[in-house]
């Protein structure tokens, strides 16, 4: 292993939170996301000594039209699964995917998860992203980034939310094309209307959960989507129902991804040349650190950790 990349489970699994659920074993080794070299191979592997690799982290592995089950979806660095966090890991072929060759291993942990779900939101739902479509980004995390690049390289206009103007500046960087400041603009949902001239957007990927969902809802556009990655919010009483129904509008629950999902992420990054967002790579012995500044939720992008 040469990097691992962290996850907000990750944080929720070493503090044993139960919103994420699991019985997770004493001297787990943490993080879901990662990336390594080829060491040595069986007699039979596809793979070589020397390929560049990212990890597959859970258990589904094909697309056969069925979500798996929660307990059904074993993913590294949770329960007993043993994650990426380590200088050396046994891994079957399967779960192993070709790493785009333009990216350095801490750019190449960042992918599997918040790539991937990305993927999953934007590709994978009842209507699959197409150029000219409008989609909303929550925020500047993990997840929201990968959605502003792969859906900007797509041909879609992107409008990226933060509460901070300095976060606002590196979502357009990426890719963002409308900015919206949700400190100033509250009633943020008013904002994204009027810039999509009263039709509303195609897909939202939406991340804050409760307090957030109804406006998401109200900025969705006749027949579109909102694609549910996050629930970083407390819980709210919100009446979703009518704008729902008179709106023919759909709530997708964005649960997880297969290897295929993986593999096609991999191939669009590299095909588009895009750089995951890396807030800040940090040394082996400063691990600890890591978590912190994970805990803090101030990062735009993903933290990794060099091995």
């Amino acid at each position: 292993m040469r990097a691992a990349a962290l996850n907000a489970r990750d944080f929720m699994v070493i503090a044993h939170d139960p919103i994420y659920p699991g019985e997770h074993v004493q001297d787990l080794v943490p993080c879901a996301d990662g990336a390594g070299e080829i060491e040595k191979v069986g007699e039979e592997s596809k793979w070589k000594v020397g390929d560049n690799v990212i990890i597959h982290p859970n258990a589904w592995m094909e697309d056969t039209g069925e979500v798996l089950l929660v307990s059904e979806i074993k993913t590294a660095g949770a329960a007993s699964d043993q994650g990426t966090l380590r200088q050396y890991a046994i891994w079957e072929d399967e779960k192993l995917v070709r790493a785009p060759a333009h990216l350095t291993f801490e750019e190449l942990a960042a992918l599997p998860a918040c790539g991937s779900t990305a993927m999953n939101a934007l590709f994978y739902g009842p209507q699959e992203l197409k150029p000219g479509m409008t989609v909303l980004s929550q925020g500047t995390g993990g997840v929201s980034c990968f959605a502003i690049q792969l859906a900007s390289a797509a041909g879609a206009t992107v409008i990226a939310t933060s509460s901070s103007d300095a976060k606002l500046a590196q979502a357009r960087g990426i890719g963002a094309t409308h900015l919206i400041n949700y400190n100033s603009h509250p009633n943020w949902e008013e904002e994204v209307l009027r810039l999509t001239n009263g039709r509303g957007v195609d897909n939202v990927i939406e991340i804050g959960g409760a307090a957030t969902v109804e406006q998401s809802v109200k900025c969705t556009k006749q027949g579109g989507l909102v694609s549910l990655v996050g629930f970083l919010s407390d819980s709210k009483k919100s009446d979703l129902v009518p704008a729902l129904i008179f709106g023919a509008k759909t709530v997708r629950g964005v649960f997880n991804w297969s290897k295929p999902m993986i593999e096609a992420m991999a191939e669009f990054v590299e095909k588009h040349k895009i750089h995951p967002v890396v807030a800040e790579a940090f040394e082996w012995e400063d691990a600890k650190a890591a978590f912190e500044m994970l805990n803090k939720q101030s990062a735009v992008g993903k933290i990794v950790i060099k091995i």
